[in-house]
């Protein structure tokens, strides 16, 4: 290595891995990164399924991948092609009726509530500022904590993001942080499809209920994003999610980054109290000053580190931080499109996101069942059938379908282990597909089920959580992913986190790892 070039590892190929990978080897950096799997794109890959079906297999839509890093790593330039949906959401009811979201939301709305159609516009944009100002403290990079003085002067000098200038947008922000989503919906609106279609995204990847304070947050979060030139409306990457990682990894090789497939890290090596390098599984030491995790901090200090050499503050950091998004993927090969008895017949509500969870009631019981029993004999299902969109992902005439469930405990009750659940808990997803599609079942040609066990062995996500820990207000901006460590730096000198366990959390957004990359080497100038 020539003399002065500063060098750096890469713990996991997923997508904010290779943004902060590419960020480094731009500013000189040598960069290796080493990934467990044969393909690059951690949980944000296409992977045929099914003989003939491809599938984003686990992220499966997208929205919040910022447009910094799709300029500069010049993912459009090679390749990517985001799609938005035609429609935001369809969302039908249980007595027949339908919500289609999108380009007539008010038109839809008024068919329910002629007061909530009138209020609903107001409603909306507020949020979308709100939004936006978590947005702009998404690019930051928090000060490490809140204990010192200097950090919460820091602190409060990031937060002026937030101050907007309407006090009905800033009593919104202060409601979505402390309040309900519940609650809060409730107090402006009437309908409950309309709150149904409001508060999903308030539970996506969080075992929680609407009723519960702090949801809000994950609202906030999944509102912010504008990868498909709206804010907030979620779109498909043509090719399935895999085209974003496939597109980062060539950019990170013509920046001279060596991905290694196939090429799991054993252990973090730490001498002399800082970071030496790694070991990777195979026996094979590779030395560095610097190591980057992309993978989650439980994974990272649980299973990558001697405890010995993590700090007692870590430990008991760890102890405490939560994990379990209780989420259930399903990928499902179709011989022809559902047909909605609320809307049978083809149309743009079909290339949705289709929401199936009528009202905050089913949301809340499929959550409380589900802490009872491991899952609810009705959850909340999303579904999105990507092949309207992109048809080379099926064959002709065929389709495929993502389900994305919610609530499923990470560890199953009485010891049942999700090896032996498995098929019962994607029974009880096709169930409420075939409540609001009858006849959907007979169209299934086939099925791959990741239970949140799946999630963790196939991707490393501790305990199926797709945030890589809970998007709570405790564990979010400068106490993510604990007090101390929330400016990417951890505790061990040498040692920094890139991926979703860091700020601002969960998503294919590629910012954990674009403002650990900025950390990283305002730390080395």
């Amino acid at each position: 290595m020539a003399r002065g070039v500063r060098r750096a590892i890469l713990i996991g190929a997923g997508h904010n891995g290779l943004v902060c990978a590419f960020a480094l080897a731009r500013a000189g950096w040598q960069v290796d990164v080493f990934e467990a799997r044969d393909i690059p794109g951690g949980a944000c890959v296409t992977e045929e399924f099914h003989p003939g079906f491809r599938n984003s297999t686990a992220a499966y839509t997208v929205s919040l991948l910022a447009p910094e890093v799709i300029e500069a790593m010049r993912l459009r330039e090679r390749g990517l092609r985001i799609v938005p949906r035609p429609e935001a959401n369809f969302l039908p009811t249980e007595d027949g009726r339908s919500l289609l979201a999108g380009t007539r939301t008010r038109e839809e709305v008024a068919r329910f509530s002629a007061a909530d159609a009138d209020i609903l516009p107001g409603f909306l944009d507020r949020l979308a500022r709100v939004a936006a100002a978590v947005g702009r403290l998404a690019r930051t990079i928090p000060p490490p904590g809140l204990a010192r003085t200097a950090d919460v002067v820091r602190g409060l000098w990031q937060l002026r993001r937030l101050l907007l200038p309407d006090p009905a947008d800033r009593a919104l922000l202060v409601d979505l942080l402390t309040r309900s989503v519940a609650a809060i919906l409730r107090a402006h609106f009437a309908s409950e499809p309309l709150k149904a279609w409001l508060a999903f995204d308030s539970i996506v990847g969080t075992w929680a209920s609407p009723e519960e304070a702090g949801t809000g947050l994950v609202l906030l979060h999944h509102a912010w994003g504008e990868a498909t030139g709206m804010r907030g409306r979620w779109g498909h990457a043509v090719g399935g999610m895999g085209a974003i990682t496939q597109a980062m990894a060539a950019a990170c090789r013509d920046a001279g980054v060596r991905v290694h497939l196939g090429c799991p890290v054993a252990r973090v090596e730490v001498a002399g109290g800082r970071v030496r390098g790694v070991t990777l599984a195979d026996g094979r030491a590779v030395s560095a000053p610097v190591v980057v995790a992309g993978v989650g901090p439980k994974l990272l200090f649980g299973r990558l580190m001697d405890p010995r050499d993590v700090p007692p503050e870590v430990a008991r950091a760890m102890a405490s931080f939560r994990t379990g998004s209780a989420s259930l993927r399903m990928n499902v090969a179709l011989s022809g499109l559902p047909r909605f008895t609320a809307r049978p017949e083809p149309g743009p509500h079909l290339a949705s996101g289709i929401v199936l969870g009528p009202s905050l009631d089913w949301m809340d019981r499929a959550f409380h069942e589900s802490r009872l029993l491991g899952w609810s004999s009705a959850p909340v299902v999303e579904m999105l059938i990507p092949s309207l969109l992109d048809p080379t992902l099926a064959p002709p005439g065929a389709h495929v379908a993502s389900l994305f469930a919610q609530h499923f405990a990470p560890t199953l009750p009485s010891g049942v282990a999700w090896d032996d659940a498995r098929d019962h808990a994607a029974a009880s997803v096709l169930d409420v597909v075939e409540r609001f599609a009858p006849g959907f079942r007979k169209s299934v040609l086939g099925v791959q089920v990741l239970t949140p066990a799946d999630l963790e062995a196939r991707f490393g996500l501790v305990d199926g959580d797709i945030f890589h820990g809970r998007m709570t207000l405790e564990q979010s901006w400068a106490l993510r992913p604990f007090q101390g460590a929330a400016a990417h730096r951890l505790p061990v000198p040498g040692l920094w986190l890139c991926g979703a366990g860091a700020h601002p959390g969960g998503g294919v957004s590629g910012l954990p790892g674009w403002n650990a990359a900025r950390a990283i080497l305002r730390a080395h100038r």
